[in-house]
């Protein structure tokens, strides 16, 4: 059949946006993409180990999500993993639908659409058709605005204004389509619904006339405004509806017959429904009310697919523009589409995210390569080029009562996705091609103080015999430990081994290990957690210089921190060198938070009297220690390259390791600070789930009661819905636990430490009487603070507390730091 004919029969007609500036030469846009002959099939189904899999790993996926549904996280879900090409997992959890649309009885003139809406619950099948809400924005807006610039119709430095001169009003006359595409034009986030109340037309007219919340490149504001700008550059460029378009152009030749705005009624019945809008539920509506506004067709939001459809974009990409002889784009788009772009620190492509702000449901497992985008109602899709994958999550998060929490869901499948492979990634070349992946960029290339000490031919350790302090994190980028990178090194001599907590590997979680021989080197391993937690003469027999490499998390009270320190002052008193391989602080080094440690309650989990988040390195740590002791210590850093201190540890493209057992993502080590102080107190901070230090909880909890008040609290990018969780170790190991769990929704705003005192005084506001807080200054090791917070202090109260110490901190430290 023809497909603009089929178009016409799938998708209902409906008020498009303006139609204003159609140019000539439209029959141009029609044609068929270069190397369209037959429509391609599905992505084909195969066995994980036919796609180099691992099916029991990848059946974790199934206890995700229970759990998930269990937490009512959202009713139903589908989720599909796709490796070299084939589908690996599709499956469908819980309902598509749980409550009817009203409480009247369907009657025989009513249509099969609302037969369906009226229908009881309905049971969630692969084949549903979601709304993606934001993921519009990368697999239809943007991949619609680089088809016109592939076809020279657009540039990416042109001026938005060239396209559409009304955009020109209040300041906009310099934002370029390439400053929408990565939210640094500086529009703002949203414009108010009121100014959609007198309906399209108008609503355009208010669009063009807003002014700019900062100058154009200067600020990364993710908005919505962008994308409805460059829906409508879509359509004046082509002269067809930013829906024809895309449909013709991208989603018909790829065989995509489920994906487009506006659903017809076989599609809307098959539709999951999000909320209740005027008494009915959105089910093949759009939820988005300003797409809705604009008449269900808008750049930022609007369009429906399924997980299989999606499947066969994703593919197409990772085929450089090309899936199953058909041709979209071209293997340069393709590149250009996915490499970073931009001025500021958030690292995005064109329409999709990569790394920074906005990433809380990408998976610290993923290659720096990787790109990926979600949507509102709960939608997310995934690419990692290096390692051939796509991991797809579509769900209806908001049905029925608009409170469910996915992203953390979501990070962890695509953590078990990576997990599941067997076979290596992908090789791909230092100048790769870009059919493949994006091109490489000096601003991701972090070494690691190891990979340093490598590049430089180990000239720092020549002739020096060593006692190395590990542990599994202690990898250079290619993941060679330390330990036999020093063992093979010519000219250096390994003598000996030293394991902190969690041991060597980092797998141990007991209150004492002890020492032995490493059976990978069979070197001597003493161990610095078990009958002594400083190194003693005897271990350091026939050692000159000691050197440190472990990754660190940035919080006072991990103790990795302390083993250092504690071999420095053996260093110190045995004449020995002392050697920081120094590493990136992975939460960053730029916020500095929470009290500083009280003279005099220096402890292995609070070494030195610095502030529980205190956004430094070891390497500048090892610098203010050495010279605030006065140890008089032949100190060396080996310094990491390419670091800034305003990264976190997903924009390094380092490995994310988990440093020890209950550490396993780089969002637990975000909310640490905060979180990990309560752990001392009789409250479950999720030791012995699958997500550690996202979740608190107690049995004498009421869970919807303490996320309301949380929630209340309207504290910056985080959200806390009801969770109920039974630890299978640690606190109320066994006992079933209610409480919350913790979603951080933008990370640039977020603050551990303030969302730590929010929990801890709503504790003792709900339950003076359960919560027993007599060991939670073992953490916080602050009387003033504690003092505040049993007196019933306000979060606010408890920072002006400590504001003064925190600020001479800042200023103490500043002499000691390595990084810009």
């Amino acid at each position: 059949m023809h497909f603009l004919r089929f178009f016409r029969r799938r998708f209902r007609p409906r008020a498009s946006l303006p139609a204003v500036g159609v140019i000539a030469g439209v029959a141009f846009f029609l044609l068929p993409p270069r190397g369209f002959a037959a429509v391609p099939q599905k992505l084909s189904q195969a066995a994980p180990e036919e796609a180099g899999m691992r099916k029991a790993t990848l059946q974790k996926i199934d206890r995700l999500v229970s759990d998930g549904l269990k937490e009512d996280s959202m009713p139903g879900c589908v989720a599909l993993v796709a490796r070299k090409g084939k589908i690996v997992w599709l499956r469908a959890y819980g309902d598509r639908k749980q409550e009817p649309s009203s409480d009247s009885p369907p009657n025989e003139k009513e249509t099969a659409g609302q037969l369906a809406a009226n229908s009881p619950r309905e049971k969630m099948t692969v084949d549903t058709v979601f709304d993606l809400a934001s993921l519009t924005k990368p697999v239809c807006t943007a991949a619609s605005v680089m088809l016109l610039v592939e076809r020279g119709k657009v540039r990416l430095d042109d001026p938005v204004a060239k396209h559409l001169p009304e955009f020109a009003q209040n300041g906009k006359e310099k934002i370029t389509v390439e400053q929408l595409l990565t939210h640094e034009g500086g529009l703002i986030a949203d414009n108010p619904m009121a100014d959609y109340r007198d309906g399209p037309a108008a609503a355009w007219q208010r669009i063009f006339a807003l002014r700019p919340a900062a100058p154009p490149g200067t600020k990364c504001i993710y908005s919505d405004m962008g994308f409805i700008v460059l829906g409508e550059l879509v359509h004046r460029v082509s002269g067809r509806s930013l829906a024809d378009f895309s449909r013709q152009a991208i989603f018909l030749p790829l065989g995509m017959n489920d994906t487009g705005f506006l659903p017809d009624e076989r599609l809307r019945r098959r539709a999951a429904p999000n909320e209740r809008r005027d008494g009915r539920w959105m089910q093949g509506d759009v939820h988005d009310p300003r797409s809705y506004a604009l008449g269900g067709i808008a750049g930022h939001a609007g369009l429906f697919s399924t997980a299989e459809d999606l499947a066969a974009f994703a593919q197409m990409l990772l085929g450089g523009g090309e899936y199953g002889g058909v041709r979209i784009f071209s293997p340069t788009t393709v590149a250009d589409m996915t490499s970073p772009h931009g001025k500021t620190s958030d690292r995005r492509a064109l329409g999709w995210v990569l790394q920074g702000s906005y990433t809380g449901n990408r998976s610290p497992q993923y290659s720096p390569r990787s790109f990926g985008h979600g949507g509102f109602t709960g939608t997310s899709l995934w690419i990692d080029p290096e390692r051939e994958l796509t991991v797809i999550f579509l769900s209806n998060r908001l049905h029925p009562d608009g409170k469910g929490v996915v992203n953390p869901l979501i990070a962890r499948i695509g953590t078990v996705a990576v997990e599941a492979i067997i076979d290596s990634p992908k090789k791909i070349d230092e100048t790769p091609s870009p059919a493949t992946s994006f091109p490489q960029n000096a601003e991701w290339r972090v070494l690691a103080g190891i990979d340093v000490l490598k590049r430089d031919h180990f000239a720092v350790l020549k002739n020096r015999r060593i006692g190395l302090i590990t542990n599994h994190t202690g990898v250079n980028r290619e993941g060679t430990p330390t330990a036999k990178l020093l063992l093979d090194a010519p000219g250096v001599k390994l003598v000996a081994l030293f394991g902190p907590e969690h041991g060597l590997e980092g797998k141990l979680d007991q209150s004492s290990i002890p020492s032995g021989k490493d059976p990978a080197t069979g070197l001597p391993l003493f161990s610095l957690y078990g009958e002594t937690r400083k190194p003693t003469r005897e271990m350091l027999s026939g050692i000159d210089t000691l050197v440190f490499d472990m990754q660190d998390i940035g919080t006072r009270f991990y103790t990795y921190l302390s083993t250092m320190g504690n071999a420095m002052q053996a260093a110190a008193e045995h004449k020995l060198h002392f050697v920081v391989l120094d590493r990136p602080n992975p939460i960053g080094g730029l916020v500095v938070s929470g009290p500083v440690l009280d003279a005099g309650k220096e402890s292995f989990v609070g070494f030195h009297p610095i502030p529980v988040r205190h956004g430094m390195t070891l390497g500048e740590l090892a610098r203010m220690i050495d010279a605030e002791r006065r140890w008089n210590l032949d100190l060396h850093v080996v310094r990491a390259e390419g670091w800034r201190r305003g990264d976190e540890y997903d924009a390094t493209g380092l490995k994310w390791i988990d440093p020890s057992p209950n550490m396993r993502s780089l969002s637990a080590a975000l909310l640490y600070p905060g979180v990990g102080l309560l752990e001392t107190t009789n409250v479950s901070v999720g030791r012995g789930t699958e997500t550690p230090f996202e979740l608190i909880g107690a049995p004498w909890i009421d869970a919807a009661r303490l996320a309301e008040r949380l929630n209340a609290a309207n504290l910056p990018g985080v959200r806390f819905a009801a969770a109920v969780f039974t630890p299978q170790a640690s606190v109320f190991q066994g006992k079933q636990c209610r409480g919350v769990r913790i979603d951080i929704a933008d990370r640039r705003t977020f603050d551990s430490q303030r969302t730590g005192w929010e929990i801890a005084a709503a504790l003792r506001a709900l339950y003076p009487a359960e919560w027993k807080t007599r060991n939670y200054h073992r953490l916080l090791g602050s009387q003033k603070v504690l003092d505040a917070l049993l007196a019933g202090k306000s979060a606010s109260q408890i920072e002006a507390v400590y504001r003064d110490e925190l600020q001479q901190f800042i200023e103490r430290r500043s002499k000691y730091l390595l990084y810009d």
